[in-house]
């Protein structure tokens, strides 16, 4: 039986998870989560997410590695209220805030970088903060006790991957022109033997719109 397609479309996750206390290395995805109230997960999820005005590393989106601190965000919400959304973040330059680092705190994006990581010295909270909204990407939902609500934002979340499943990679610097990814090296931009079009490895899926 001949195979009537060209194409491929990727099965593999590279989406690492960071331990407690692990660096985040320069333009890698991560898996990290977010916790909110469930009347606030419809609007992140079509519009993005909305950077805190201040806190801990100053402005920026917070993050977490660890689902369970992520539960107790916001505080004082009933547990059938809250949502925890699974993200990939694309974590680009990170400053860690330590030493010499503690004096760019609350300014280190002024300073050149994308995320700020404070790690878990002397019994200290740990923070991950995210500058741009668009280096993160809603991948599912960790938690949502209300069945009816978990079933509209799963949905939610596949219909807007479907919309532009490349649209949080749009605005991050040196992206690959074909694949949209942070290009972390030179990638090779080839032509699809079947269609011709330019294509790149790292692209998620390529079907050849050439009839066969």
């Amino acid at each position: 039986m001949d195979l009537k397609f060209s194409g491929w479309q990727t099965v593999f996750d590279d989406t690492k998870k960071l331990k407690s206390g692990q660096e985040p290395k320069r333009g890698y995805g991560y898996k990290m989560f977010h916790g909110t109230h469930k009347n606030n997960a419809k609007a992140i999820i079509t519009s993005g997410f909305q950077p805190s005005s201040g806190g801990t590393l100053g402005p920026g989106v917070y993050c977490s590695r660890d689902q369970n601190k992520a539960m107790g965000y916001p505080a004082f919400c009933s547990d059938i209220d809250r949502v925890v959304f699974i993200l990939k973040v694309r974590v680009g330059k990170v400053k860690k805030i330590d030493g010499v680092g503690i004096t760019l705190q609350t300014t280190w994006h002024q300073n050149g970088y994308d995320t700020a990581w404070l790690p878990p010295v002397g019994g200290r909270m740990e923070e991950d903060c995210v500058w741009d909204p668009k280096r993160i990407t809603i991948v599912g939902l960790a938690h949502c006790s209300d069945s009816q609500a978990k079933t509209e934002l799963g949905k939610l979340i596949k219909k807007q991957d479907k919309i532009d499943p490349r649209q949080n990679h749009k605005n991050i610097k040196r992206s690959c022109k074909i694949c949209r990814k942070e290009n972390r090296g030179h990638h090779i931009i080839i032509h699809c033997w079947q269609c011709k079009k330019k294509v790149c490895p790292f692209l998620d899926k390529h079907v050849c719109k050439k009839k066969q």
